[in-house]
């Protein structure tokens, strides 16, 4: 063959590019991979999509559609047809959110829980400098001016008493004393069942395994009667008190399991090489070892967290005043009773709940991707 002949086949310019097939690329392709990789997965998916249409617009219709948004009494909600009555929610959403707590000293549970969230955002944002100052006013500073501001001092604030304490302000008082309390007990636990310490570790098995095989009403009614037994009688734990010593201890039980099921999964050549550094014991686990087993157990803990959240409302169970339990409440009153009244009620709480334990879920996803980066392949 000629040279001629031969260069009419080589390509001189470049050839324009075409676009990618539609099924791999953009809504067609993720709605493929996502709710139509398998004809199994179509079949779910269609009879998902007919469950939501089947069920949303009745659930849309009674919560915003048909629902009475404001009204001076529970008149107007006991209408026949009617939905939600969100007016009830505004009129008691003061006794919701305190309880009996005196209105004119509103103002402290309010400032006490900016505080608190604000302190919050500033231990939890990565981007937020100077952790250990913001760790020293949340765990030492804050605890105390929070009870200063909730309770009073005489002279200074009209003291409170913890029995007109109420509403979703308890429900966030249990719950983060709760989760604060329970992760670095839960640790400690965790290393002493670990322990070589044959004392140490009988003692840490008999408690954990002891905690875990009672339910939690148990462990509260124990609280709140057996804790005023072991201390002289001016000494009696307030009855607030009781119900949080009791669920943190509970917690605890639980989260050591999870710390546990870490420690457990470290690969014995990061032990190894810490002692070959020359590290001491506590040193190792505080530098090397607990970074990587509780980064591991990071979906446990916060599972433990949100079942913890949703269980403080059994403190009712012993007198407690909590959200929960101003919800079930307020419906009794005869000015708001109606057909609807408890159904809104319940819904509100759901939603509140809801918030938080996906707020929680979604965090924690966040914090495993960025603390998990190092070790993706």
């Amino acid at each position: 063959m000629s040279d001629a002949a031969s260069t009419a086949f080589v390509r001189t310019q470049e050839a324009r590019s075409l676009p990618a097939p539609l099924t791999v690329r953009g809504a067609p392709a993720w709605l493929k991979e996502n709710l139509f990789s398998t004809p199994m997965s179509g079949l779910l998916t269609l009879g998902s999509i007919l469950l939501i249409l089947w069920i949303v617009p009745d659930i849309v219709r009674y919560l915003f559609i048909d629902a009475v948004w404001s009204a001076p009494d529970g008149a107007a909600c006991r209408a026949p047809g009617t939905g939600a009555c969100w007016a009830y929610v505004a009129r008691k959403f003061s006794f919701f959110m305190y309880g009996s707590y005196p209105r004119d000293e509103v103002w402290r549970v309010d400032l006490t829980l900016v505080l608190g969230a604000a302190l919050v955002v500033w231990l939890l944002v990565p981007r937020i400098p100077r952790k250990a100052l913001g760790s020293l006013l949340f765990f030492v500073v804050y605890p105390v001016v929070a009870f200063v501001l909730l309770r009073g001092v005489a002279g200074v604030l009209p003291v409170v008493e913890t029995n007109l304490w109420g509403g979703v302000f308890v429900s966030l008082l249990v719950a983060t004393v709760g989760i604060v309390v329970s992760l670095p007990l839960g640790i400690v636990l965790a290393l002493g069942r670990r322990s070589k310490l044959p004392f140490v570790k009988f003692v840490c098995v008999v408690f954990i395994e002891f905690v875990r095989g009672v339910p939690l009403i148990t462990v509260l009614f124990m609280a709140n009667t057996m804790l005023p037994l072991f201390v002289p009688q001016q000494w009696t734990p307030d009855r607030l008190l009781r119900p949080l010593i009791g669920i943190s201890l509970f917690a605890a039980a639980y989260m050591a399991e999870t710390v546990r099921g870490g420690l457990q999964a470290m690969p014995k050549g990061q032990f190894e090489g810490a002692m070959a550094l020359g590290l001491g014991y506590w040193q190792m686990m505080r530098l090397i070892i607990l970074p990587q087993a509780l980064t591991t157990v990071i979906p446990g803990i916060v599972n433990s967290f949100i079942s913890l959240f949703k269980d403080t409302t059994l403190v009712a169970i012993v007198g407690i005043f909590d959200f929960l339990r101003a919800v079930d409440t307020a419906r009794l009153d005869p000015v708001w009773a109606g057909p609807t009244i408890s159904t809104t009620g319940y819904v509100f709480a759901a939603i509140f709940y809801w918030v938080f334990c996906f707020t929680m879920s979604r965090y924690s996803q966040m914090l495993e991707r960025k603390l998990s980066a190092g070790r993706r392949r």
